[in-house]
């Protein structure tokens, strides 16, 4: 009974592999005999029963049979019963059939048929570039691959989650057939931004799944056409013109807007470009209002749109709510992407808030390991706004060993930076580095070289740059004529301003709001207040509005001609042209009634203030305490430093140069000391303008010795001296009688490269008339006028009050020097007061008692009226009183001189705060 597993075995494994034919008898009966004796042990099957054909179940393909165990071998024929079996002969070829034959083998698909318009998927001229970092741009690719060729597009893979960053592949189309793509694609392997690329020809699987995917939606007919309603269609054509508008018409909000309401159900790609749209227009309001929409409509942002709202707010310097949208992704669980933190940065920068951007820049170090060019220039535009430009120039160093190549905007700020500070030297290294890095010159970064040579008052170098942009092919822009116009007004070259203006016209350019503000304030600072008006009717004609800054020079000049009733109809004017007074318009009421010394007036003026609801800042409080220190009330200026204090104000240099002025004015030198000292505690250091106050009050006094002391201590602080300083410490000199430390101060000057100029000529010319000096006097006359100075009122006066003092000696020189310098007066036009001539008069009257050749000469430059106010009474009149020479009348000259320059230095310095 045990080997009838393996006899079994033995007979279907022999029948599964042979073919079948008809068994002889002998087998038949064997087969029996075994079928017999294996069924002798079960039950037995009714006789009307038949077996099943096939009763074999393959064996398990994974556990192999174990091998049949080994038995003795015994005689199967002992065991039959013939006489049982007889009747079931003719059954057997019924219940033993042979196997089946096995299945003939598959044979394979037939080819599917060719279709009649075979679709060819990849595109000429087409290239995949793999291994491309998340956050790489389209102009980056753009720009590295131009090199083999013109590109027809660039094509990034952006991913589902986050718009802002790629999949790490892209797709570059040549024009012109697949020749620029072979040589890019032998650059396989090239490295890009830190990672080797993968670079090679299309195959167009993309395309060819794209193409599958869409299959599903065809119809039945089989024609390739895509079934789409009239609705989809709508939707389609809405998002194709929005698309259009957007592009086309950008400065066209209107009809944006309406392209946009066009569109049948926005999805959320159109919601974020029009949020995008308004953060480009600065319309925070409006891509708030987009926003919400689009989650009313239950479509929730992504980091994309949640990064547009941020980037309006920032636009518009509201970044409360910028962080208040920051706060709200992260509750949404939304991670921030490196544009956002990029724009916090950009936007910290332009509110001046260093501290913010260094906070933000270093959250997005530890954020993301690598960082681009973007937030490197945005955290080094936001120190060299506060002139840290070591800062600055560390943060490129870093991005150079990163491997981040600067782009040329970076190289624009390093620019601007230096031109803040004046580094002339630096900003032209930059210059020299973007040329070699093989950047091409634009007109921005020749208006920064022209920036930086109008502001240090060199503007024949800003106009040889702007000869060398257009050799360059370059045209000027609004910006670069509104630089060149603004070097002219800070030198009041009003004729050269007024012709950079005709050559805008006749370029075909049309003025914006600022070169007409520009063009007002030429007209206002020569006084043609009639034609400034007339610029803002020209202005509004040109559909501009005119803003603030329109109506606040014209204020300025009438308030500082003293005409209070003409300001003030035009600060009425500005209140109906929409325009809202702010502190700066009541400012610069202020500032012109302080120039006019009416400070009564000015008073006035902080009481309308407060009417207005608008309170004054520190800039007010400065100009009145300049104002007080101009008439040399310490007392009142000390009041209004106090005031400053109790209102939590900011308390800046300028405040403190009102201060010391009126100190330095009234001679209290030990408290302009003390003001000093505050300073240094308040940490606010000391600039050119203090040490020229100070040093000007100790020459006042005469104390050349304090002013030396100042002027070493001025370079010890790193202070550049400047003219003013020379020519103060000069005056500080001839006080002292030390002529000739004055000359020595002269030829320091010209060694450091800083030229004496008019007033410094005049102090050393009234030095020698005090050390009675006149032929030194007039030889220092003679080096002026051959240094190309045109000799002014003042040098006049000095030198002829130096040789009428002399005029008892009748020496040869003192009388041509006399007719000389009357005839050059007379040239000119020039005449003194009645003062000066009743004086003159009488000096000259020791040498001509009758008149004669030097009386005719000097009376060509006394006034008008004076024959009739000259009489013989007058003649009588005793000389008792008449002083030996005028020295103290030129010192009162000088010392007025002096103040008005202080003065203007302290307007310009106040004005240029305010706008």
């Amino acid at each position: 009974m045990i080997g009838l597993p393996s006899c079994s075995t033995t007979h279907y494994s022999s029948s599964s592999s042979s073919s079948y034919y008809p068994l002889s008898s002998s087998s038949s009966s064997f087969r029996c005999s075994l079928s017999s004796t294996s069924s002798s042990d079960s039950p037995q099957l009714p006789s009307h029963l038949r077996r099943p054909k096939t009763v074999i179940s393959p064996p398990s393909p994974s556990l192999p049979s174990p091998p049949p165990p080994s038995i003795p071998p015994f005689n199967p024929l002992k065991s039959l019963h013939f006489d049982r079996l007889t009747p079931k002969l003719r059954l057997t070829h019924t219940l033993s059939p042979p196997p089946p034959p096995p299945p003939p083998p598959p044979s394979p698909p037939p080819p599917p048929p060719k279709e009649k318009n075979v679709v060819e998927f990849r595109q000429e001229g087409k290239i995949f570039v793999g291994n491309l970092p998340s956050w790489v741009k389209k102009d980056e690719v753009k720009e590295f691959f131009r090199q083999f060729g013109p590109i027809k597009s660039v094509i990034l893979i952006k991913g589902h989650g986050e718009l802002d960053r790629n999949m790490g592949f892209g797709f570059v189309i040549y024009e012109g057939g697949d020749q620029a793509a072979l040589k890019a694609v032998e650059f396989d392997g090239v490295e890009f931004h830190g990672r080797v690329l993968t670079v090679k020809l299309d195959d167009g699987r993309r395309l060819r799944n794209r193409l599958q995917e869409r299959g599903r939606w065809v119809d039945e007919g089989g024609e390739g056409r895509e079934y789409r309603g009239d609705w989809h269609q709508k939707r389609d054509h809405g998002r194709t013109e929005f698309k259009r508008v957007l592009e086309t018409m950008p400065e066209n909000w209107q009809a944006v807007v309406r392209a946009f309401d066009m569109i049948n159900k926005p999805s959320r790609r159109e919601y974020g470009l029009m949020v995008t749209y308004y953060a480009r227009r600065g319309d925070m309001h409006r891509a708030r209002e987009m926003f919400e929409s689009m989650r009313a409509r239950g479509i929730e942002p992504t980091s994309h749109v949640f990064t547009s709202l941020i980037h309006a707010y920032a636009v518009g310097r509201d970044m409360e709510e910028a962080l208040s949208c920051v706060r709200k992704m992260k509750e949404e669980g939304i991670e921030m992407s490196l544009v956002t933190y990029s724009i916090l940065v950009g936007g910290f920068a332009r509110v001046g808030n260093v501290k913010a951007a260094d906070q933000w820049f270093k959250e997005a170090k530890e954020q993301h390991t690598t960082l681009n060019s973007i937030i490197y220039g945005n955290i080094i535009y936001a120190h060299c706004q506060i002139c840290d430009m070591d800062r600055a120039e560390a943060y490129v160093r870093e991005m150079e060993e990163q491997g981040i190549d600067a782009p040329i905007a970076i190289y624009h700020t390093m620019m601007d930076g230096y031109t803040m500070v004046g580094d002339e030297e630096k900003c032209l290294i930059v210059f020299d580095r973007l040329k070699e890095c093989g950047f091409v010159p634009s007109v921005i970064t020749y208006g920064c070289l022209m920036n930086l040579y109008t502001k240090l008052g060199k503007v024949s170098k800003a106009l040889e740059f702007s000869k060398a942009m257009k050799s360059a092919g370059i045209r000027h822009n609004m910006k670069t004529y509104s630089m060149l116009i603004n070097g002219f007004l800070r030198l009041k070259d009003w004729a050269n301003a007024f012709a950079i203006f005709e050559d805008v016209v006749k370029d075909g350019l049309k003025p914006d709001v600022v070169l007409y503000n520009n063009m007002i304030r030429a007209f206002t600072g020569m006084g043609n207040m009639d034609r400034a008006l007339r610029m803002v009717d020209q202005m509004k004609k040109e559909w501009h509005r005119p803003t603030t800054r329109t109506f606040m020079p014209i204020i300025h000049g009438f308030a500082r001609a003293g005409d209070m009733r003409r300001a003030l109809e035009v600060f009425d004017m500005m209140r109906r042209n929409g325009c809202i007074p702010t502190v700066h318009t009541f400012n610069s009421l202020i500032l012109g009634l302080v120039e006019k010394r009416q400070m009564e007036k000015a008073l006035n003026i902080l009481d309308e203030m407060a009417l207005a609801g608008v309170n004054p800042n520190e800039h007010t409080y400065t100009t009145i305490m300049q104002g007080y220190a101009a008439v040399g009330d310490t007392g009142k200026a000390f009041e209004y430093f106090t005031k400053v204090k109790e209102e939590g104000l900011q308390l800046d240099v300028y405040a403190y140069e009102a201060l010391l002025k009126a100190c330095c004015k009234a001679g209290r030198m030990q408290s302009a000391l003390a003001v000093t000292r505050e300073m240094s505690a308040q940490n606010i250091p000391r600039n050119t303008f203090v040490y020229n106050i100070l040093i000007d009050g100790w020459a006042r006094r005469g104390d050349v010795w304090e002013a030396a002391d100042l002027l070493q201590q001025m370079r010890e602080d790193g202070v550049q001296p400047d003219i003013h300083t020379y020519t103060s410490f000069v005056n500080a000199c001839c006080k002292a009688g030390d002529m000739v430390r004055a000359k020595k101060t002269i030829q320091e000057m010209k060694a450091v490269g800083v030229d004496p100029n008019v007033k410094t000529y005049t102090t050393l010319i009234h030095g020698w008339a005090r050390a009675s000096l006149p032929e030194k006097a007039l030889r220092c006359f003679e080096q002026m006028k051959a240094a190309g100075l045109e000799p002014d009122k003042a040098v006049y006066h000095c030198l002829m009050s130096s040789l009428l003092s002399r005029a008892t000696l009748a020496e040869e020189y003192i009388c041509s020097g006399i007719l000389n310098i009357s005839k050059e007066m007379a040239d000119s036009g020039l005449t003194v007061d009645m003062g000066t001539a009743v004086h003159w008069s009488r000096c000259l009257r020791k040498i001509e008692r009758t008149g004669g050749e030097l009386t005719e000469a000097l009376q060509k430059t006394f006034p008008p009226d004076w024959n009739a106010f000259n009489n013989p009474s007058l003649d009588s009149q005793s000389d008792v009183n008449e002083p030996e020479s005028d020295i103290e009348d030129v010192d009162a000259y000088l010392v007025d001189l002096t103040d008005s320059h202080d003065d203007e230095v302290g307007d310009e310095v106040d004005h240029t705060t305010w706008l």
